[in-house]
């Protein structure tokens, strides 16, 4: 089971402020530990939105909207992909996650599971993402 501990954007991280070097540490300790667990499959911080775009899609076709993008607390500064056995186990994970503001601070991070192949078992047109499957290993 794979799931996406996702890390919501802040105000100081859509300005591009740095993490603190004490932030940074136990970030460093908490993916080195996933990482000696076998489980972290990849993580990343995200550039601030202001950097970015989305495509928006509507019955005149597409349009690309440039960021900023100023409802932070939709947006997302950055993720950690594991795999773990069980649910609960993916639980016991993300409550160890350091506060991704720094201690005493008001943040959140959401975490969702990942669809697997097997989900969509009886669903037309799957085979061609099991043969792209296949192509990544």
């Amino acid at each position: 089971m794979r799931f996406m501990i996702i890390v919501k954007a802040t105000p100081e991280s859509e300005r591009g402020d740095m993490p603190t070097a004490p932030l940074m540490a136990a970030m460093a300790r908490y993916h080195e530990e996933l990482a000696q667990a076998g489980v972290l499959l990849d993580a990343s911080g995200l550039q601030r939105t202001a950097l970015g775009w989305r495509v928006r899609y509507g019955a005149g076709g597409r349009s690309v909207i440039d960021g900023p993008f100023t409802e932070t607390k939709e947006l997302i500064a950055g993720y950690t992909l594991i795999q773990v056995r069980t649910r609960e186990e993916a639980l016991e994970w993300t409550r160890r996650f350091p506060n991704p503001r720094g201690g005493g601070l008001e943040a959140e991070i959401e975490v969702r599971q990942l669809f697997e192949m097997e989900d969509f078992a009886g669903v037309e047109g799957v085979e061609a993402f099991r043969d792209l499957e296949a192509l990544r290993g």
